[in-house]
């Protein structure tokens, strides 16, 4: 129904646009002069309502998306104050204030799968701000998957960091520019984690792959659950390597989750699913990576003295 009178409302907005261009030689000045501001308003008017209709329709395609129920599928890790769920179950809301941010985890725990969410970030000044999206296990010798999002001042692009964690052993850190603006709407974030790979997507774009392959540190005897946080960096290392901070007067900072899809944990068995991106998959990934990647740990032989973590060779 929304799409339909959205079709009407244009229809009626050209119309009326060419309605004016070509019937104002039929009328003498003083009557042209009405017409013309008579026509301005209804095309404002117009205007307006195309751009509600439009916001509209993007806002239902992004709700019709299938997700959990983060009311029966999500605990609240810590301060449960700055937590606000949505009443229908399909979006939560994380707050950060001075005195804490937020984390929730899911209820279940899976080996092998793919989560995925719609997030719309933190806006405006969010200079130290770190939303998060990741799967993680228990424990000190844990394994985990991580998508953060380093804030910036006004203005400024985020960070997209991506690492990985195999027995608490990090720095992998690979790092991306958007190509989009992340905070005026919801843009679609996906780990998909098999027994052979694992692979990064945003808006369904794969933009970093990680091979199992002998010898390559893996993530693959211990479940992971999922998790979603905000919380600010003490130090500020997030933003511009420390020399932008956090402004307090612009709290509460809030990122917002929606449709998040867990998985089963028969979703991957044992030695099965894809092992490699597709063609196409593979010049999208590549293109990504050749305009908007910042940093990757597998180009910078300075930190490692020249000895390149073995994945590097595959990657």
């Amino acid at each position: 129904m929304a799409a339909r009178n959205f079709d009407c409302q244009v229809a009626t907005c050209n119309g009326l646009a060419g309605i004016t261009d070509r019937t104002l030689n039929y009328f003498n000045d003083q009557e042209m002069t009405k017409i013309r501001l008579a026509a301005g308003e209804e095309m404002e008017m117009c205007s307006r309502t195309r751009s509600i209709l439009v916001a509209t329709a993007v806002a239902a395609a992004v709700l019709s998306l299938a997700g959990a129920n983060v009311l029966d599928d999500f605990a609240v890790d810590w301060a449960p104050q700055n937590v606000r769920f949505a009443e229908d179950g399909r979006g939560v809301s994380l707050q950060l204030d001075r005195s804490a941010g937020c984390r929730i985890r899911t209820k279940t725990s899976f080996l092998y799968g793919t989560v995925s969410a719609l997030i719309q970030l933190v806006p405006g000044d969010s200079a130290g701000v770190i939303s998060t999206f990741y799967t993680s296990s228990e424990g000190r010798q844990h394994d985990e998957i991580d998508f953060e999002f380093l804030g910036n001042a006004a203005g400024q692009p985020y960070t997209i960091h991506t690492n990985m964690f195999v027995a608490t052993m990090g720095n992998r850190e690979v790092q991306f520019k958007p190509w989009f603006d992340p905070t005026t709407g919801f843009h679609n974030y996906t780990i998909s984690w098999s027994p052979c790979m694992i692979v990064w997507f945003v808006d369904g774009v794969p933009i970093r792959l990680y091979k199992n392959s002998q010898g390559v540190a893996f993530p693959s005897s211990q479940q992971m659950s999922g998790f979603m946080s905000i919380w600010a960096s003490t130090d500020a290392w997030a933003t511009q390597g420390g020399r932008v901070r956090t402004d307090w007067s612009k709290a509460p900072f809030v990122s917002n989750y929606r449709d998040i899809r867990l998985p089963v944990n028969d979703d991957f068995p044992a030695h099965s699913g894809p092992c490699e991106l597709n063609k196409d998959q593979m010049g999208h990934m590549q293109e990504i990576q050749g305009k908007y990647m910042l940093y990757n740990y597998c180009h910078d032989s300075e930190r490692f003295n020249g000895q390149m973590p073995r994945e590097c060779k595959q990657h």
